[in-house]
């Protein structure tokens, strides 16, 4: 086992807040046990969006979204801006969820490391 976790290395886990980096790294291990969470407008979401996030927007209701995740999954928020994604962050860690991370820099970091998008352009 000491062979192969030097073959592969596993990622650092979750932290409050997280580069793109550390969860394109999480990503590319292939760990299943994570949910990217998009809370701009659905219009913004439709356009472009990190691949595999759900959209969840902070203008409509979060329950039906909410529902359907653990309490001690990981999730990942990413907003606008790093100030809104706090906010999102702050609130989903006063409902219970345990393990939220702050995506620093959000969708534009993550284009700007040339990561994978989903969307439609205008």
């Amino acid at each position: 086992m000491a062979i192969f976790s030097k073959l592969i290395p596993i990622p650092e886990p979750i932290q409050n807040k997280s580069g793109v980096g550390h969860l394109k790294k999480r990503l590319d291990w292939g760990e299943p046990a994570l949910t990217i969470i998009d809370v701009r407008t659905r219009e913004s979401f439709n356009i472009s969006h990190i691949t595999g996030s759900i959209p969840m927007p902070m203008d409509e209701p979060a329950d039906l979204t909410l529902a359907s995740l653990e309490s001690s999954r990981d999730i990942y928020v990413y907003a606008e801006t790093d100030e809104q994604t706090a906010v999102v962050a702050t609130k989903l860690r006063e409902a219970g969820y345990q393990n939220v991370s702050e995506l620093i820099g959000g969708l534009s970091a993550w284009k700007k490391a040339k990561y994978p998008t989903d969307g439609f352009s205008v």
